[in-house]
């Protein structure tokens, strides 16, 4: 069976250009989590992404571009939009906005919507990109609905046989998707908590971001169920039943801890930062387990506890819901 080949950022930038102008899909590291990316333009490059995850058509994908230039040919900027572009990126944020007419993106990337999302990645992602020449859709590199995977390793285990290159740029410093936000008027939506806490942008535009609301699947991680382990999810544990597996957060302890199948905390000084970045890999460990439920002792809800809950949230959600957010 043919196994990914797995190089380091200083080594893989030439076969990875290679990869993708052929109109194939490559594994590479950002600062939220892995990406499977392929040509946002070539039609064939954004079919793998979606064979290679099992992912629902349905469902649109992030563009990702180098700088503001490649930014603007493809969508039209709102004041609000650009004063959050220029403040956050590059970074863990993703604006959905309005497609710029002829602006070469394939329909597959939008999943029919005339609006676009777009994040600007840090590092080899945003360096691959500008080598490109063209912007890549790149989605988180798993299995669809599974969890999201924060090192080459994870990567490789999940979808090694189904791709040629993983680039190894170690684990993932913020360990959550980008934080996702859409213009309305003058105002702005969250549409998914991530990487940037609620608050900074709020600082940031001087005003409240709208919540809910959002009608459909307007962009990447609106599905009722996703993220998911094989394992299920028990949240706000405040006891450890038999045979579980438990997430810990902080220093308070479920009722009987010491007898759980397997133990992980995400952060035992409390840091929501630490938490983030530790979440799909302590995921990962404990559902590796055997365990067939995973406790989650409570995780507060301010600055990333909001995006920290909400993928605990659609990681507990029942797997027949996935289609109940379209």
């Amino acid at each position: 069976m043919r196994v990914a080949e797995i190089l380091a950022v200083s080594e893989a930038l030439e076969r990875a250009l290679a990869l993708l102008r052929d109109g194939d899909v490559v594994a590479i590291p950002t600062e939220t989590v892995y990406g499977l990316a392929g040509d946002a333009t070539n039609g064939i490059g954004v079919a793998r992404i979606f064979e290679t995850k099992g992912r629902p058509r349905f469902n649109p994908l992030i563009a990702h571009v180098a700088d503001m230039a490649m930014a603007e040919r493809i969508a039209l900027f709102d004041p609000l939009s650009k004063k959050l572009a220029l403040a956050f990126w590059p970074g863990p944020l993703t604006l959905v906005l309005p497609q710029r007419t002829g602006n070469g993106i394939h329909p597959l990337v939008t999943a029919g919507l005339d609006t676009i999302a777009l994040r600007m990645p840090r590092g080899f992602g945003g360096e691959l990109i500008a080598r490109l020449g063209r912007p890549l859709a790149a989605p988180s590199a798993n299995s669809s609905g599974k969890i999201s995977a924060t090192t080459a390793q994870a990567v490789a285990a999940d979808l090694g046989a189904r791709i040629k290159l993983v680039v190894d740029g170690g684990a993932t410093p913020v360990g959550l998707e980008s934080t996702i936000v859409k213009a309305e008027g003058e105002r702005l939506r969250l549409l998914r908590p991530g990487g940037i806490a609620a608050e900074d942008i709020e600082a940031a535009i001087g005003m409240e971001l709208l919540r809910g609301g959002a009608a459909g699947v307007e962009a990447p991680g609106m599905l009722a169920s996703h993220y998911a382990p094989d394992a299920a999810m028990r949240l706000n544990a405040g006891t450890v039943g038999e045979g579980e597996a438990l997430l810990g957060f902080g220093i308070r302890r479920a009722e009987g801890w010491r007898h759980a199948a397997a133990f992980l905390n995400l952060s035992e000084t409390g840091d929501l930062r630490e938490a983030a970045s530790n979440l799909f890999a302590y995921m990962q460990v404990l559902d590796s387990s055997g365990a067939r439920i995973i406790a989650v002792e409570p995780v507060p809800f301010d600055g990333l506890g909001e995006a920290i809950n909400d993928r605990l949230s659609r990681a507990a959600s029942p797997r027949d819901n996935i289609l109940a957010a379209t």
